[in-house]
């Protein structure tokens, strides 16, 4: 996987996982326009039920009056927003799948480049280092720029930390550890981090709170982020793309890279490498809950308990997608998200401050949209954007035009 920052034609290898290219795809559909049509088809069938609205709770009430399918669509919807402190939906999946993902495509893309036979290795690895380096700092940019740097309001104003800074610096020390360690090896930091960050957490006091205390103001990675987080914060007191709360996600890299590794191997068949996946999955799932008892599960401190159930559930996802379209050969109806996958990082930026995909669908689709119900404008609207951004991805990709970091 070629590290620097640049468009231009790339070559398919065959040992490229379609399956990964699908479900980082995927993931990154909900963020960009899946969301919103299925926030919209809620809002549009409480409307028609004239259901409350309560503007403080997203959770939408299910009703006898809601049929089945209207029910599932109200469900769907209540889970693509984030938990306000503990707990869990599918949308706090999102952004720990895209670095679990990340963590899978490196065994491929280090491996290759180490394994090239006309390259001394440790000459390999110093290119692969300063590739990282570059990666790193290109991402972090980037991150402050969808932040919204580049409007110059001021430093004070300005958010260094980002969602780009976060998978930056993750996947930069799951790759050192990665380049650097055994198997075993890597294990063993997976656990020093996961058990380290909670030790710290519960063990450290924060001033005017005791050790251990885990609310947004007086836990201690937010207390780090207010002394330490150059700029503003995300939120009030703390910023769920922290500084002390990146050390576990390392660890949802590494479990990507435990991931990759095992389905690089040769020593199992794809069945089994996909019941492995899964097995592993659910060992997680219930380790995390486990965990969740002292330690609650929560993405804004992204606490050990949330690596483990995240990653638990991303390891489900990752067998499935592997099993239905690497093994099975069932790959047309993902040919979408595999066209979103090979762009992530792109559609991504554009869709956060640089392209206004709302007012260009407005404007392609007047005609269909000023014909439909007002309360059903936002699904129409956003129906368009993804028809624009996909119609955009599938020229890239025929084009073999790829943003690469």
């Amino acid at each position: 996987m070629t590290q620097e920052l640049h468009i231009n034609s790339i070559k398919k290898t065959s040992s490229r996982l379609a399956s990964l290219d699908a479900l980082r795809g995927f993931d990154m559909f909900w963020i960009v326009c899946g969301e919103y049509i299925f926030h919209g088809i809620a809002n549009g069938i409480k409307a028609t039920h004239l259901l409350i609205q309560d503007p403080v709770d997203w959770q939408i009430a299910t009703n006898n009056t809601l049929s089945f399918a209207e029910r599932s669509m109200v469900g769907i919807s209540n889970q693509l927003h984030h938990t306000p402190w503990n707990g869990f939906t599918f949308y706090d999946l999102i952004f720990p799948l895209f670095i679990f993902i990340a963590g899978v495509s490196m065994p491929f893309s280090f491996s290759n480049q180490l394994e090239k036979a006309n390259i001394n290795k440790a000459v390999a690895k110093k290119i692969i280092y300063r590739s990282l380096i570059k990666r790193t700092i290109i991402l972090l940019l980037l991150g402050i720029i969808v932040n919204g740097a580049l409007q110059f309001q001021g430093y004070e104003n300005t958010r260094f930390a980002s969602v780009l800074g976060r998978i930056a610096l993750s996947c930069f020390f799951a790759a050192l550890i990665f380049l650097n360690c055994s198997l075993q090896k890597q294990l063993i930091w997976f656990g020093i981090l996961l058990l380290g960050y909670w030790a710290a957490m519960m063990l450290i006091p924060v001033p005017g709170f005791a050790a251990g205390v885990l609310t947004a103001e007086g836990n201690l990675a937010a207390y780090i982020d207010r002394i330490l987080l150059p700029g503003k914060l995300h939120r009030p007191v703390y910023d769920p793309e922290g500084l002390l709360s990146t050390i576990p996600a390392i660890g949802t890299a590494l479990l990507g890279i435990f991931a990759g590794q095992l389905l690089r191997s040769e020593k199992f068949a794809s069945v089994k490498k996909t019941l492995m996946l899964a097995a592993s999955g659910i060992l997680l799932i219930m380790l995390g809950l486990l965990w969740g008892i002292v330690f609650p599960i929560n993405k804004n401190m992204w606490t050990s308990s949330f690596v483990l159930y995240a990653g638990g559930w991303s390891m489900m996802m990752l067998a499935t997608f592997y099993y239905i379209i690497d093994v099975s050969g069932f790959k047309k109806w993902s040919i979408p998200f595999v066209w979103m996958g090979c762009n992530a990082i792109l559609i991504y930026i554009a869709a956060h401050g640089i392209v206004n995909f709302e007012s260009t669908s407005k404007f392609l689709f007047s005609g269909l949209y000023n014909k439909t119900p007002e309360i059903w404008h936002s699904v129409f609207l956003w129906t368009g954007v993804a028809l624009i951004q996909f119609s955009i991805l599938y020229f890239l990709y025929k084009k073999k035009l790829f943003l690469k970091i």
